[in-house]
């Protein structure tokens, strides 16, 4: 998926006078981004809408997020996230030790490695917030990787004014 957005991307900006090689690889990164994003973010409300159908209503934000937690990440990872953390003030810590799309990928360095993953959270990140925005939760979400195979994705619930 992250080679067919980053194709897109390219084929979006094909066309346009840019004046250096940087900003042109950065626009390109950048419309990648934001299509894995949008792509995730539509999964994600289309699977909480299909699989939450037949659950009784959630009564607070830890129940979806514990609902997206074990069952809509096994759905598309096939196992649970190792690991929940909030300090209850709208911040939930997400971590999976085994990321699935991380499993069998290699790099030559440490360092090309943790950059290299970063476009495979794009999605996961849009579908967790699909997720959410399907239950009624604003949120960002942050994704980094210390350790392969292992992901770490922060949610920030943003509150509504009113």
């Amino acid at each position: 998926m992250v080679p067919l957005a980053h194709r897109l991307a390219a084929e979006s900006t094909v066309g346009r006078k840019v004046g250096s090689k940087a900003y042109d690889e950065e626009e390109q990164s950048e419309a990648a981004f934001r299509r894995l994003d949008t792509l995730g973010y539509r999964v994600g409300q289309g699977l909480v809408e299909r699989f939450s159908r037949d659950r009784p209503r959630f009564t607070d934000t830890l129940d979806m997020i514990k609902f997206l937690c074990k069952d809509m990440w096994t759905l598309v990872f096939r196992k649970q996230i190792d690991n929940l953390k909030t300090n209850h003030r709208g911040v939930y810590v997400l971590t999976d030790n085994a990321f699935r799309p991380f499993a069998r990928m290699s790099m030559s360095s440490r360092t090309e490695a943790l950059l290299g993953v970063q476009p495979f959270l794009w999605f996961p990140c849009g579908v967790i917030r699909g997720a959410l925005a399907s239950m009624g939760i604003n949120a960002t979400v942050q994704a980094e990787t210390s350790e392969l195979p292992g992901a770490t994705f922060q949610i920030k619930t943003v509150a509504e004014r009113g």
